[in-house]
């Protein structure tokens, strides 16, 4: 099977792949020794969130403020 890479670095994996893998919404991606591994992931989605605020590198106190912010009085 094959799959054409775009412009845009996007891949459209054949009917029969995503068929065996049904219900994956995300990929491991790696290379190893020249070839491209996608592994199915299951994501718990405050995982992903706990991810992005450990990327953002916030404080307990930016978050806080950030609560605090939002709950004040229109």
């Amino acid at each position: 099977m094959l799959a054409k890479l775009t412009s845009k670095n996007q891949l459209t994996l054949p009917k029969a792949v995503v068929a065996a893998v049904q219900g994956t919404e995300y990929f491991d991606v790696a290379e190893e020794n020249g070839r491209i591994v996608l592994t199915p992931v299951r994501i718990n989605r405050a995982d992903a969130v706990r991810a992005k605020l450990d990327e953002l590198n916030l404080s307990e106190a930016d978050i806080a403020d950030a609560v605090a912010w939002a709950r004040r009085p229109g």
